[in-house]
């Protein structure tokens, strides 16, 4: 019994190892019989088998885009509500066709959409009439009634003789500044100060051309400083230190005679002696001594500043017949 049991045990181990060193194949036998598999056989890993499922492919849904919001726009709405304040160009935003860019000839301006033109540039989209009317309406609480006694030009301009003009620029640059809004000019007319004969003289001496003779105005520009408010008090600096200092008289000034003088004046010439003397000749009584007539006066003074012409002629001439009382 006990060597039957040996003899046993013997075969199952040689069957054992057998089973592990068995070598498999998936190879057709050279009959073309399949190799049959048995049960203690390890199982193909076949990574093409027919029964195996197929994923099914994910699908991208693309989001639903939403129409532009200027076709739903009524014709009515309040715009101020849609473009309240300065901001880059919107296409969906703005109900209106417009274009911009540079095409081939004969081509259309690109649209509005996706157009690098329209949003590069400033735009006055919310500086509509109706936007500034509203932001009057909301300013109005804090401004003042206009000034009695200002309602024409010529008041204005009596009680506030100097304009002063400044330029405000809009440009598509990377910086709003321009260097020309510094500027400042100030205009006035010379009748509107006050002068005595030799104040207006020296005045007209330091503005130089700066005064124009035709027009009676006086023009101050500046330039010089970064700022248009230092160009502005350096202006207005300029006009009253010159009308000031035309006041003031030199000791040298004293020395200037009448052939230095620029203009001919009636009263500060000899002439002015000569027809006193024509005038009242053989008159004894100096109470009642003759004068010049102021037209004569006018005349010759238009004729030796402006020049001899046949109508400074001609008017001299009627002057000073009609002056003496002699017949034509």
């Amino acid at each position: 019994m006990s060597s039957l049991s040996r003899l046993l045990k013997s075969k199952k181990c040689v069957s054992n190892y057998g089973q592990q060193i068995r070598v498999f194949s998936a190879q057709a036998s050279p009959n073309g019989n399949d190799v049959e598999m048995d049960d203690e056989e390890f199982r193909v890993l076949n990574l093409r088998a027919s029964n195996q499922k197929q994923l099914a492919r994910r699908e991208f849904k693309k989001p639903e885009v939403m129409p532009p919001r200027s076709l739903k726009m009524a014709t009515d709405q309040d715009w101020t509500a849609v473009w309240p304040g300065p901001r880059s160009f919107h296409p969906a935003s703005v109900p209106l066709p417009i274009r911009q860019g540079f095409t081939v000839k004969g081509a259309a301006p690109p649209s509005k959409y996706a157009n690098a033109e329209l949003m590069k540039i400033p735009n006055f989209l919310h500086l509509t009439p109706p936007a500034i009317k509203q932001q009057c309406e909301a300013i109005k609480k804090f401004c003042t009634p206009w000034p009695k006694g200002l309602e024409t030009e010529e008041k204005w301009k009596r009680l506030f003789p100097v304009d002063v003009v400044s330029t405000d620029y809009c440009q598509a640059l990377p910086t709003i500044r321009n260097p020309d809004a510094r500027r400042v000019t100030i205009t006035l007319k010379l009748s509107e100060l006050k002068f005595d004969d030799h104040a207006k003289d020296k005045f007209l001496r330091l503005v130089g051309d700066r005064y124009d003779s035709e027009t009676d105005i006086l023009t101050i520009v500046a330039d010089r400083c970064p700022l248009r408010k230092q160009n502005y008090d350096y202006a207005m600096y300029l006009l009253t230190a010159c009308y000031h200092e035309s006041f003031i008289t030199e000791p040298w000034e004293e020395s200037k005679s009448e052939a230095d003088m620029e203009n001919y004046k009636y009263e500060r010439n000899k002439s002015k002696l000569s027809v006193e003397q024509i005038l009242n000749w053989g008159n004894a009584d100096s109470s009642d001594k003759r004068e010049a007539s102021t037209g004569y006066i006018e005349s010759l003074e238009n004729l030796v500043n402006g020049g001899e012409n046949e109508y400074s002629l001609n008017k001299y001439k009627e002057e000073v017949i009609k002056m003496i009382g002699l017949r034509q």
